[in-house]
């Protein structure tokens, strides 16, 4: 398996650290407003890596924070004229919410920063002591970047051609305008804590560090996030890893590109900030995800209506593709003796998997992999019209598996489409009207109605048939006629 990795700007073979076992890290949100779809671009990426390296046969261990205090969450408070506490907690649930609706796993450790400032405090007390950190008047602790000979090592940022301001704070009390803070002292009105160097709050790059050494261990193999985090956050990240512990943070860093809508970059001032509750609010979290599963996580992601519009014709001929080959199975008309067709559609079956594994072991080309899985429906399609009266159970139920299992994969949940749509228990009244059904199953009671309609259509008797159509067209279903015979399905 090819993994790009940030620092060495090129793609390289993957070997765990322990053999068998991934310990990943992501930064997560911080929480004082609803997350954007560019930050849900970036969740949904290691979502799929993850997703990835488990279908490979890793134990993966995931881990992501929560930043519940920063300035941002102050601004916000003060804004609304509440605590900090309070935003952080609602926007964490809001977080999660939207994680689960956008069917993103949960990682195994979620550590919050407020409730990891011991671990932040002893990792910048063993800094003040190595040398690599300084206490100021104010309280404030800062790193000194200067102290680390490989500063830059990972984003490849050279400190004496880069202008003082750029992306940095600028302090008369700092050393260096480069140094990045470790502590803040503490403000009136803001949560703080009490520590060594007085009262005060973690600054923003101090947590993930910490969390990664005391819940994953230092090194681990992949360390993720926007690319935008690139620098200053994660360069400064690994600064104080390889300062505090004399070793690489992570051995892999992995980056998402960035969204833009319709070619703009996403902001508020031109109208085209959308939030993940938005989009999910009017779009099937599953044609959001095929969405942005068509672009790879490293290449920048142009995001449209038009686009997202077309990702719900995508899924939606996945899914039918499903419920055909389930329904074909189910109805086959003969099975056990498999013909030249079904041995060179098993054959094809058989490839989409080395065709989709091909292209995820690049570097998780999940672009390449939905066109595995799309070059199978194409065959599906073909073989469930060629076949006609000769189809068979067993290569319908092993296309229709393969592409829930390989949808799945990539987050995509196929599990739900099969013939079995849930019917309306209307049914059973209008097959007692026009088939004299006394039963009570709604599935009995479509299979009555096929067949009470196949005989009023074969004698020609098209009033019945008609009335038979219409009633089920007004409890919103479909008759499809196919192959195998007719189904009812619900309109799309």
């Amino acid at each position: 398996m090819q993994i790009y990795n940030t620092q060495f700007h090129k793609k390289q073979e993957f070997t765990p650290i322990d053999e068998g076992k991934v310990r990943m890290y992501v930064c997560g949100p911080t929480v004082y407003d609803q997350i954007h779809i560019g930050n849900a671009r970036t969740f949904l990426s290691f979502d799929m890596i993850r997703r990835y390296l488990m279908f490979k046969g890793y134990q993966v261990t995931f881990a992501q924070n929560l930043t519940d205090v920063d300035d941002k969450i102050i601004n916000r408070a003060n804004e609304q004229g509440r605590t900090s506490a309070e935003v952080a907690e609602e926007f964490s649930a809001a977080f999660i919410e939207q994680m689960h609706r956008f069917g993103i796993l949960d990682p195994d450790i979620r550590p919050r920063a407020t409730r990891e400032i011991e671990a932040m405090q002893e990792m910048i007390q063993l800094l003040i002591e190595q040398g690599n950190a300084y206490e100021v008047p104010s309280g404030d602790v800062y790193f000194s970047v200067r102290s680390d000979g490989a500063y830059g090592i990972l984003s490849g940022r050279d400190l004496d051609q880069l202008r003082a301001g750029e992306r940095v704070e600028v302090n008369d009390e700092k050393r260096d305008p480069f140094d990045f803070a470790l502590w803040k002292a503490a403000k009136p009105g803001e949560p703080s804590w009490p520590s060594p160097w007085g009262d005060g709050r973690p600054g923003w790059h101090t947590e993930c560090c910490a969390m990664i050494h005391r819940y994953l261990g230092t090194p681990i193999d992949i360390h993720g996030g926007g690319s935008d985090l690139i620098f200053p956050h994660h360069e400064n990240e690994t600064a104080q890893a390889m300062c505090a512990w004399h070793g690489a943070l992570a051995n892999v860093w992995m980056h998402t590109g960035m969204l833009r809508v319709e070619g703009d970059k996403m902001s508020k001032s031109l109208g085209n900030f959308f939030t993940l509750k938005e989009i999910l609010d009017k779009y099937p979290a599953d044609a959001v995800r095929l969405l942005m599963l068509q672009t790879h996580y490293r290449a920048p992601l142009d995001f449209s209506f038009e686009r997202l519009d077309g990702a719900v014709g995508t899924l939606e001929r996945l899914t039918t593709c499903v419920k055909n080959l389930r329904w074909a199975a189910k109805n086959a008309p003969q099975d056990g003796v498999l013909t030249e067709l079904d041995r060179a559609f098993g054959a094809a079956i058989d490839a989409t998997r080395e065709e989709f594994v091909t292209a995820m072991d690049d570097d998780f080309n999940s672009a390449g992999g939905l066109a595995a899985i799309f070059g199978l429906v194409t065959t599906a399609n073909k073989y469930l019209a060629d076949a006609g009266d000769t189809i068979s159970t067993a290569p319908c139920l092993r296309a229709a598996d393969m592409l829930c299992e390989l949808s799945g994969v990539l987050g995509v949940n196929l599990a739900k489409a099969t013939d079995a749509d849930e019917l309306p228990a209307e049914l059973v009244d209008l097959a007692a009207e026009h088939a004299g059904y006394a039963g009570t199953s709604p599935s009995e009671a479509a299979e009555v109605l096929l067949a009470a309609r196949a005989a009023a259509r074969a004698a020609k008797n098209w009033g019945v048939a008609d009335a038979i159509r219409n009633g089920i067209t007004a409890l919103g279903l479909v008759v499809e006629d196919t192959a195998s015979g007719a189904r009812l399905r619900t309109k799309e």
